[in-house]
């Protein structure tokens, strides 16, 4: 405005209107917030659509030239929606400060990867399956971008598995560029407000100074791909602790909590009423399984779905022909969940693709127990009603990296998984599988045909997503981060060149029929899976599945000692293994298979057994194949009458089963000698 128009204005009786330009947030601040935002997210527990984020305050503006930025969080209700309650005393409120500071700087430490997307604020909400009208409202967006309109352009920062937001401004450093992040505690600057418990307005106010590396700090560029891995934006979306100094922090809570409960009980002098013990809590994952298990909120938390009448019936009819009838483990449900066998199997009535089956096994023990062969009878049942190649792949190198020792006099033992691959085989192939359709294989051996689909799922997954699945920290062996890829490899045509006749281009669909616990492999690998396939050329058809296997999950089977989690073959007792004898049958099923009968024979016959945590009667849904039997001994043992109306005559059956299943497998077995293992672990191919 020129001096005469000042002038003019003022005779005019106008105030001159004050204009405020803020500058643009300098680099390092913006990454320092987005790295603060994931690590409040990593430590609390909290999903990004649990969130709602302030305006940074500009704090930079006051303090040159220190670097610095405040910013607050909500992150739900008083004690949190994660797995981390929010403290309310001084001490443990800085010591959860620390605890973001720590892993933020962890960040940093690891040269952890930024990438910049530029997109519609419509496709940024789309991202993880949400709307601005969400309450409490969208995690990405801060308050200033919450009224914008859907076509307005955001420009988007993602950390895999760690932080999906808008910066403050742009442009912002990479996380390499930055030294270290400081969080100011024991001050009104940073803090950690609870709320009233009827409110969710629980908050966390970060304060924080950036220092550099060096003063010009490279930036991040803007990118238009907005393809975001399936797997980050499931774990952005979850309650869940999720770095290693939350899980530290929720440990010295339950630690604290439970000395406090024992303290209390020791003051007790009324005695109380027995208590129920509760259920151990559920754990599921690629290394542990334990608790009781709640399958629907397996599949909600792991983001599968669920096996519908439909798609059986749909399976039925492409297998129609082949096989009598569905196989005992799906019509009673003990293959549950899946991903993508829809398209699959729409793929193969429309005679548009062919189909592949992939399994495996991690051999631990000289003998594979009950557990470990429901899912090769379920293969061997798949391989027969679409009349397909199968690939079983041994991961040797797996259980050597994951359990194998190494002694100063003798060396590793690497040669004693290997052994164990050739007696693990002589199992499998005594299930029956057809071998002229039929390749098994060592990674010991073949890896080298795999690796260069390795090297490609190497490149595609960064440590951070391989971290964030699978819980490696420092302290994991390089060759463990490494594995992931190898059992991924084999979900691509492309890795068996002579055995499925295939490359890059090649069309073929993997199916995966395998335990729920095993699904974090693949879901990694389906992330990447475009990635390892060759686009069609403009009068192809694409891959049905643009190269994502498509999976199929069973349920765990139990232990004999209870059923929950799933059987052991670091227990004997919790097992019934290939090699027992039937007398080593009957004892275990005698002595350690969990009753869910009643104490007395008058309660028995009153009340009837519990079959939901009767592990003989859950064994004979597995193994028994008369339906019209197993749903008599159901009634029966259920209402406490009948022929099956007690413990001993379902034991009793149950080891009639099973002695007959495992001397059957045994004598199959005797007759697989070293040299037939061998024409099976040779590489040939499978199609015409």
């Amino acid at each position: 405005m020129t001096t005469e128009a000042a002038a003019a204005d003022a005779k005019d009786g106008k105030k001159k209107k004050r204009v405020v330009v803020t500058p643009p947030c300098p680099p390092g601040v913006s990454t320092g917030y987005l790295l603060l935002r994931g690590a409040v997210g990593a430590v609390v527990g909290v999903s990004m659509l649990e969130t709602s984020c302030s305006v940074m305050q500009p704090t930079f503006l006051k303090e040159k030239p220190v670097l610095s930025g405040k910013f607050s969080l909500s992150v739900g209700k008083k004690l949190g929606v994660g797995e981390l309650e929010l403290p309310e005393d001084d001490e443990a409120r800085d010591e959860l400060l620390t605890g973001i500071e720590k892993e933020a700087n962890r960040c940093i430490q690891n040269g952890v990867a930024f990438s910049a997307v530029t997109t519609t604020k419509e496709a940024a909400e789309s991202l993880l399956g949400s709307t601005v009208a969400t309450k409490p409202p969208l995690g990405v967006f801060n308050q200033m971008h919450m009224k914008t309109k859907p076509e307005d352009a955001v420009t988007l920062a993602h950390v895999d598995q760690w932080v999906l937001a808008i910066p403050p401004s742009l442009p912002y450093a990479t996380a390499a560029a930055l030294d270290k992040i400081v969080v100011e505690r024991g001050n009104q600057n940073s803090d950690i407000a609870c709320g009233k418990k009827s409110r969710k307005d629980a908050q966390i106010t970060i304060k924080f100074h950036v220092t550099l590396k060096q003063p010009d700090a490279p930036v991040v560029e803007a990118s238009t791909d907005n393809t975001i891995a399936e797997t980050s934006t499931q774990i952005l979306c979850q309650n869940k602790v999720r770095s290693p100094e939350g899980q530290r922090l929720v440990q010295a809570a339950a630690a604290q909590q439970q000395k406090a409960q024992e303290a209390a009980t020791k003051e007790t002098t009324t005695p109380t009423e027995e208590e129920t013990p509760k259920d151990e809590e559920m754990v599921v994952n690629a290394w542990e399984v334990k608790g009781k298990i709640d399958y629907t909120k397996l599949v909600k938390e792991f983001g599968s779905q669920l096996l519908t009448e439909e798609l059986l019936q749909k399976l039925q009819d492409v297998a129609k022909g082949r096989v009598p009838r569905l196989h005992r483990f799906l019509r009673r449900n003990m293959f549950f969940s899946h991903r993508d066998l829809h398209t699959l199997l729409d793929q193969m009535q429309q005679h548009d693709g062919t189909v592949y089956l992939y399994t495996g096994r991690g051999p631990s023990s000289d003998s594979m127990h009950l557990g470990h062969l429901i899912p090769f009878l379920f293969t061997r049942w798949l391989q027969q009603a679409f009349d397909c190649p199968l690939v079983i792949q041994m991961t040797d190198d797996e259980k050597f990296l994951f359990k194998g020792v190494y002694d100063e006099q003798d060396g590793d033992n690497l040669n004693h998984f290997a052994n164990l691959t050739i007696e693990n085989a002589r199992d499998i192939i005594a299930c029956g599988f057809d071998y002229d359709k039929t390749f098994l294989f060592s990674d010991l051996d073949y890896v080298g045909r795999m690796y260069p689909n390795i090297v490609r799922i190497w490149k595609a997954v960064t440590t951070n997503t391989v971290n964030g699945i699978f819980g490696f920290d420092g302290s994991s062996n390089i060759g463990k981060i490494a594995f992931p890829a190898i059992q991924a490899a084999p979900s691509f045509a492309s890795s068996f060149p002579t055995v499925l006749q295939a490359d890059h281009t090649s069309k073929r669909m993997c199916l995966i029929p395998c335990a729920i616990d095993q699904d974090p492999y693949f879901r990694m690998t389906r992330d990447v899976a475009h990635k390892l396939v060759a686009k069609p050329k403009s009068n192809e058809k694409p891959h049905g599945l643009n190269g994502k296997p498509a999976l199929i999950h069973s349920k765990f089977f139990p232990p004999l000692q209870g059923a929950t989690g799933k059987m052991s073959s670091s227990d004997t007792n919790s097992a019934i293994f290939l090699t027992d004898t039937p007398e080593e049958i009957e004892r275990k099923i005698k002595e350690h298979a969990f009753s869910g009968g009643r104490e007395t024979k008058k309660e028995q016959e009153e009340l009837g057994a519990n079959l939901e945590i009767d592990v003989s009667y859950q064994w004979l849904r597995f193994f028994l194949e008369d339906d019209e039997l197993l749903d008599k001994i159901g009634k029966d043992y259920g209402s406490g009458s009948g022929e099956y109306w007690s413990t001993n005559k379902v034991k009793a059956k149950l080891i009639e089963v099973l002695q007959e299943l495992v001397a059957e497998h045994q004598q199959r077995r005797a007759k697989i000698t070293d040299e037939e293992v061998r024409k099976w672990m040779t590489e040939r191919s499978l199609v015409g």
